[in-house]
């Protein structure tokens, strides 16, 4: 039972990305899905979140306007699409699954992937 992001790589900046949060051993339609991220030197960031029904989305400022978060139900995947990406986008990004929370503390979520490490460049 895993949970596994996938996708990260070295971009230009303006470039875009495609983000995979993939589950394993388990179906991920009842789960809410989020994405974090870490940047170097700095703390755990919110970047956008989407119900287990798909019907409520929550995307931080941060990114607002240049990511959109999907799920696809039949291959067990949420996605995150990310665009006009700036070297500040730079971090590891983490997605998470949880059945019963909703919200913005990492550590409230039940499964948890790996990292894939986003780097852009100026």
């Amino acid at each position: 039972v895993q949970l596994q992001a996938s996708g990260g790589g070295l971009v230009q900046a303006g470039g875009s990305l495609r983000l995979s949060c993939a589950a394993s051993g388990f179906t991920l339609d009842s789960y809410h899905v989020c994405w974090f991220r870490q940047a170097p030197g700095k703390g755990r960031e919110d970047v956008s979140c989407i119900s287990n029904n798909g019907g409520s989305i929550y995307i931080a400022n941060s990114v607002k306007g240049r990511v959109t978060i999907s799920r696809d139900y039949a291959k067990n995947t949420v996605w995150l699409q990310m665009s006009s990406l700036k070297p500040e986008d730079t971090a590891v990004y983490y997605c998470v699954a949880g059945k019963d929370y909703w919200g913005l503390r990492f550590h409230e979520y039940e499964y948890r992937s790996q990292g894939t490490q986003v780097t852009v460049s100026s």
